[in-house]
Formats: C-alpha cells, structure tokens, sequence
C-alpha cells in the first residue's frame, strides 16, 4: 500500500503515548487525507482504538488494515470488532507458487513455509526460536492461561496429535491436566492462530459418522519445533503426518483466499477405526474428497478411504495427493496426484472437474 500511514503498536514509542491517551489516534488520524490507508499493526495490544477507527471509517471513509496475531485479547474485552464493516483475512504460510523455483517439498516438510522461517539463513535456529516467542510474546504477555509451564508441557503433546482425530480427554490423560483446563489450552491455540479443528462429517448415511474432531497445528514446520524436532530431514514415521498437514495447509490456504470450497470436513465410517478420507470439500451440492498419503506407489490401503465414500451423494471427484512421479487415474476412478500437480491445479483454479 504505498502511502499508507503505518503505526506498529509493537514499537515501544508508538504504543506507550496511545495507552496513555487512545485520543492521540485521532489526532494521529486527521492527517490523513479522506479515504487514505492506515496500517494499524498488533491491534490487539490497544483494543480500544478500534472505536476511533470505526468513527474515522464511517466519518471520512479512512481505510484500514488491521493486523494482529492474537484475537483472544480483543474477543475477552468485547472490543468494537467493526460490525460487518471489515473482512477478515489470515495471512497464512508460503504457497509453492509464491516460492515457484524455491519450493522444495522436503524442506517444506521439514521447516515448514513461514515467510519468517523460510527465508531465515538458519531455518532451525529460527523454528526454536519462534516457539519460545510464542509462549512468551502471545501466551505470557496476555495471560492467556493461568499456569505458564502447564501450558509449555501441554504443547509438545498437541504437537503429537497433530493430524489425528481428536479426543480431548485421552489429550487431557497424556497431558496430566483437567479436560476442562485441556480445553482452554486448545482454545488458546485457535485463538492465537497456531493450531485449528477440523469437523467430522455429517449426513444423513447408512452409517453413523464419528463426532471428534481432527487437530492440526497451522504449519508442520512449527509441529516439529513444538516436538524438538529440527533435523534438516524427517524421520519416515513423521513423515505421514507432516505430508498430511502440509495438504490440509494448502486446502486451508485456497479455501481461505480463493473460495475453493464452502465447507470443509473430515470422513470416517463409525465401524472402522482405520478407514477414513482426509478432507471432503462441499461446493453447493458436489463433493470433493482428498486424501493424502506419502509414497511413490500407492497401495489399496491408501486407496480404502476413497473407495469407501465413493456412494456419496454427490461426489464428483475422488483424488490421492502423494508423492508419485506422475499422475495417473486408478480402474475405479481414483485420481493419483503428485504433490506438484495438486499445487498446480489449485493455482489454476482447476481441482474441481
């Protein structure tokens, strides 16, 4: 946004005048011309500007951008969220196209695609790091939770369920905490942007569909720092869930920006404990089902998940993203997707037939 008027509440000097006096901003705000742009950075820090905000959108028609990376603050003291007058938007990891020849999907399995990590000279270094930033900038900065170093055992085991279903009082056990605190934790986790539920879902089938959720931690590189994990390669048992994780981060990321989908879940049969479908996106009344799988030839056990919703009422296309040579489709109508031609057709728009 050139030209835009930039005020970074995470500089001490910038913030220290507007908690002593809000009014400052509204000074600070009529020296910009009507309709001008306004980067307000860490909102969260000073809720209570966003009233001025909203008086100066509605009075001189200023435009905004309000960044921050915690809502948890602004949702506990009931802040001017804006009613309807801002959209929303996460700014998320790197996508393959935004890196084009950079890309490598080994190292965006292994440190994950943060702009902040990704063109870091020490990408390790820079994992560890942003973790001990997080507990202490996002969670002991706002208080979010009452025992600091319960939440900094709690984060490693959330970093191991990370591409699973989700039973929050089995976490709780392995976690040594209440069901009830383990909830908190994860809500703290979704509200600082760093982790996010995906539903199981539901229909009216033959059969019952689970009711637990699946956890996945926003960017795999920051389940491995979570974990203590910062070799350059992976081991193979991790591999699974971080190639998983990284599929869902690129749905996320299209469905987010791009409108790829209107609803997004999970599928699993509750007869089977084994048999599942990585994602089902719904656009209108059409299915599209995903499922992700690390290695160059996939078996019938990798394919069971697809074969078993295929009577879905409207599903129109059934796809096994892995890390295959080529693509090809299966006698039964299973398309195979290497990881780069998935990431080609989401950039094209074309995943949906």
């Amino acid at each position: 946004m050139p030209g835009a008027r930039r005020l970074d509440l995470l500089d001490e000097d910038a913030y220290h005048p507007f908690l002593a006096d809000p009014a400052l901003l509204a000074e600070e705000l009529r020296t910009i011309p009507e309709g001008g742009w306004v980067v307000l950075d860490e909102v969260q820090r000073l809720p209570a500007l966003l009233n001025t905000v909203h008086r100066f959108i509605e009075e001189r028609q200023a435009r905004f951008a309000l960044c921050g990376s915690s809502a948890r603050k602004l949702k506990r003291e009931g802040t001017n969220l804006l009613a309807g007058r801002a959209l929303r938007l996460e700014m998320l990891q790197f996508l393959p196209e935004e890196l084009g020849p950079d890309f490598s999907l080994e190292a965006a399995l292994a440190h994950g695609s943060l702009p902040v990590i990704w063109t870091s000279p020490s990408r390790r270094e820079a994992l560890a790091a942003y973790a001990r930033m997080y507990l202490r900038e996002e969670i002991q900065a706002e208080a979010a939770v009452r025992s600091l170093p319960g939440f900094a055992r709690f984060l490693p085991i959330a970093a191991l369920f990370h591409a699973q279903v989700l039973n929050a009082s089995s976490l709780a056990r392995d976690a040594g905490v209440s069901r009830t605190t383990l909830l908190g934790y994860l809500e703290v986790l979704e509200d600082t942007l760093v982790a996010f539920r995906l539903p199981a879902f539901e229909a009216r089938l033959r059969v019952c569909e689970r009711k637990h959720p699946k956890l996945y931690l926003f960017d795999v590189g920051v389940v491995r720092a979570l974990k203590g994990h910062l070799s350059d390669r992976p081991a193979p048992k991790e591999k699974g869930a971080l190639f998983e994780g990284w599929v869902a981060s690129l749905l996320r990321a299209y469905g987010h920006h791009r409108g790829l989908f209107e609803d997004w879940a999970y599928w699993a049969p509750a007869e089977s404990r084994t048999t599942e479908v990585d994602s089902l996106l719904r656009r209108g009344r059409e299915f599209l089902a995903v499922e992700a799988k690390v290695g160059r030839a996939p078996t019938g056990d990798d394919l069971a998940g697809l074969r078993a919703i295929r009577d879905l009422k409207g599903l129109v296309r059934r796809v096994l993203v892995c890390t295959a040579e080529r693509a090809r489709k299966t006698e039964d109508g299973i398309d195979v997707l290497p990881a780069a031609r998935f990431a080609e057709l989401l950039r094209a728009g074309r995943l949906w037939p």
